[in-house]
């Protein structure tokens, strides 16, 4: 059973950087989409970046500030948050999901391993 754990949340002031891990375990990690989710107090689960074997995909709302990387030799996927905004403030949440082909979803339906979540506070 795929297991997720984040890791590098906190809270900053608008223009600062942080970086988020997620740990992955249980399960062959170059198979799987692993993607970054946040829900901001009273919204949805918003889809950040995620990526594949076939490629990334990012959110435009955070395009150009954050970058998602991975290292398949720790089985981890970081991912590199600059020029934080306060609106950027939420629960982020790690997820996996077993890549049956080069689709990357984002939608949080599609992914079936989440991680506790980190909280990043973004204070103006």
């Amino acid at each position: 059973q795929v297991q997720l754990v984040e890791s590098g949340g906190g809270l900053v002031q608008a223009g600062d950087s942080l970086r988020l891990s997620c740990a992955f375990s249980g399960g062959t990690f170059g198979s799987y989409n692993m993607g970054w989710f946040r829900q901001a107090p009273g919204k949805g689960r918003e889809f950040v970046a995620a990526t594949s074997w076939s490629g990334d995909r990012t959110s435009d709302s955070v395009k150009g500030r954050f970058t998602l990387s991975r290292d398949n030799a720790k089985k981890t996927v970081h991912l590199q948050m600059n020029s934080l905004k306060p609106e950027d403030t939420a629960v982020y949440f790690c997820a996996a999901r077993f890549a049956r082909d080069s689709t990357i979803p984002t939608m949080a339906s599609e992914y079936r391993s989440w991680g506790q979540g980190t909280q990043v506070t973004v204070s103006s």
